[in-house]
């Protein structure tokens, strides 16, 4: 079991080798490669989550987001996902999944906890406070995601609209839309996918995007998959926030995607310059009456606990080799920038552990 550092009884600090924050896919890969790379949860590593049960940022997505609409849903290492109802619910498939990972490979995940701070402690350890205790460890893996940070953009006027505002994030299908007339903010996936359920329930829908969406026909084979990763790593090796790789490889054009445009609810407008009390303004004298905003404006890395660290760039960002914070070698980020998809957190989690096994080992992490 964990070994005490600092006092006694409940108020001691847990000692461990690794803390992992956040059981996503990217936490749930990185215990995986621990244990299989003979750390032992409880005695050598944690893992410590603050939702309420198994699979991550995807428990919170709306019923109507089916595992057969998900793109790009990887399995975990080491166990495949197989013989999922793609008419089921995504947030059911992947918990059930995530939840027979935790017990399959005996991660013993401590959940609901939430991580208030991560300090520097003594002889080379990181402090990890949580309300129910505080853990010491050499190293940190934080997979905390972003779902917990949506992004709002701000506009003038838009504490004066009258109907109502709501994020991706609390999305719950589109039967609430029922004869309402709804503006959608966002040219990524979730705004797409909002617009084509929407359109059969609301009274009209309207979509604007800062930027002329960009579709992508063909399929998105490893040469074009690296090369878009490349990009966000090269803003993440700046230390510049990074962006989404769907930001960089465009939207596919799939079937849904094509009706949608054929039947105008994909007709793109062009960013309002205001809120107005009942609908949105453009500066040209434009203008849509709406009963709903919705902002599916993305989310940004849930990073705070992190702050006491001092590892943010004066760009704004965390500059990291790898996953590992070159500000901080014991700390790694993954779903962060390259990482973020869940192909490129069961990657990241492998190289994590990999170049933590050195550190501890007292050997030089490869650059």
């Amino acid at each position: 079991m964990c070994r005490f550092l600092l006092g006694t009884g409940v108020n001691a600090a847990r000692e461990v080798e690794v803390v992992v924050i956040g059981a996503g896919q990217a936490g749930l890969s990185a215990a995986y490669h621990l244990r299989r790379t003979g750390f032992e949860p409880d005695r050598d590593f944690v893992v410590l989550d603050h939702s309420p049960g198994p699979g991550g940022a995807w428990q919170f997505r709306w019923p109507s987001l089916t595992f057969g609409k998900v793109h790009g849903m990887h399995a975990l290492p080491g166990m495949e996902l197989t013989d999922a109802d793609p008419a089921r619910p995504s947030s059911e498939v992947v918990r059930e999944y995530f939840d027979r990972y935790e017990r399959t490979f005996g991660l013993r995940v401590r959940r609901p906890v939430d991580v208030r701070a991560v300090r520097e402690g003594t002889g080379g350890r990181l402090l990890v406070q949580t309300p129910d205790g505080t853990w010491a460890a050499r190293a940190l893996i934080n997979a905390t995601g972003t779902w917990d940070r949506p992004f709002w953009p701000r506009y003038p006027g838009q504490e004066t609209f009258r109907g109502r505002q709501l994020h991706t994030a609390q999305y719950a299908g589109p039967e609430e839309f029922t004869g309402r007339r709804v503006v959608v903010v966002g040219g990524g996936a979730s705004g797409t996918q909002h617009l084509l359920e929407l359109a059969p329930y609301a009274a009209a829908t309207t979509w604007v995007t800062r930027r002329p969406p960009v579709f992508r026909e063909g399929p998105f084979d490893q040469e074009a998959g690296r090369a878009a990763v490349g990009l966000v790593e090269e803003r993440v090796r700046q230390g510049l926030p990074p962006r989404s790789v769907v930001s960089v490889t465009g939207l596919p054009l799939t079937d849904a995607i094509r009706r949608g445009l054929a039947d105008g609810v994909l007709d793109r407008r062009p960013m309002f310059d205001r809120v107005v009390p009942d609908g949105v303004e453009w500066r040209d004298g434009g203008e849509v009456t709406a009963d709903v905003i919705l902002w599916a404006t993305g989310f940004r890395a849930a990073l705070g606990h992190l702050t006491p660290l001092g590892l943010r760039e004066p760009g704004g960002g965390i500059r990291l080799e790898g996953t590992r914070a070159v500000v901080d070698p014991r700390v790694h980020l993954l779903g962060y920038g390259p990482s973020a998809s869940t192909i490129g957190a069961n990657r990241a989690g492998r190289a994590a552990v990999r170049d933590i096994r050195r550190l501890l080992a007292g050997e030089p992490v490869a650059a």
